[in-house]
């Protein structure tokens, strides 16, 4: 059975275990992404483990896949356990918007580990963050993925989600074709 935990130090080798073997927390940036958070482990794993949990946006700039920074957005990441790391989810957001900039694709992003895919575990995480953003007060969600991922299109499907719009991703991320979905909190 799959649980949603904090980030916490016992969970923390199995972690960077999955980052070693070639997975990433990041859809877009890949391995840049895992060799970032890798060095970050190994220097300070307290503020590694602290930074991921940042809902006052208090941490560094954040990269984009073309290399150039933006602010840091207020979040947080929960980690899917299923008695060994088996993904990572996101929740992140404007104070006192609902809107987000442009850098930002959406307000969720997960990924589940190659060799625990096909699971439900992005099904049953997803909903368990929707109740988190609910409690922050969002009226809605955004999620956004690549016309060609059916999988998390499923997800987001079975979440509730409606297409909302297709667009072309910003400059910053290639200017590839993108589907936003949304998922309405208020109603549900």
């Amino acid at each position: 059975m799959m649980q949603l935990v904090v980030p916490v130090p016992q969970y923390l080798p199995s972690y960077a275990a999955a980052l070693r073997r070639g997975w990433s927390p990041n859809n877009e940036r890949g391995l840049a992404a895992s060799r970032e958070e890798l060095a970050l482990i190994e220097a300070d794993p307290a503020a590694f483990l602290a930074s991921l949990d940042d809902r006052q946006a208090k941490g560094p700039p954040v990269a984009m896949p073309d290399g150039s920074v933006v602010p840091r957005l207020p979040g947080f990441r929960r980690w899917m356990w299923d008695g060994a790391f088996a993904g990572s989810i996101g929740l992140r957001w404007q104070q006192g918007t609902v809107a987000l900039p442009p850098y930002c694709l959406g307000h969720i992003g997960y990924a589940v580990v190659p060799w625990r895919q096909r699971r439900g575990y992005a099904s049953a995480a997803l909903v368990r963050v929707l109740e988190e953003a609910r409690a922050i007060a969002l009226p809605y969600v955004e999620i956004t993925t690549d016309p060609d991922n059916l999988a998390s299109q499923k997800v987001i499907l079975a979440a509730g989600g409606r297409l909302h719009e297709r667009f072309d991703k910003p400059p910053q991320f290639g200017s590839k074709p993108c589907l936003r979905f949304r998922i309405d909190l208020a109603a549900a």
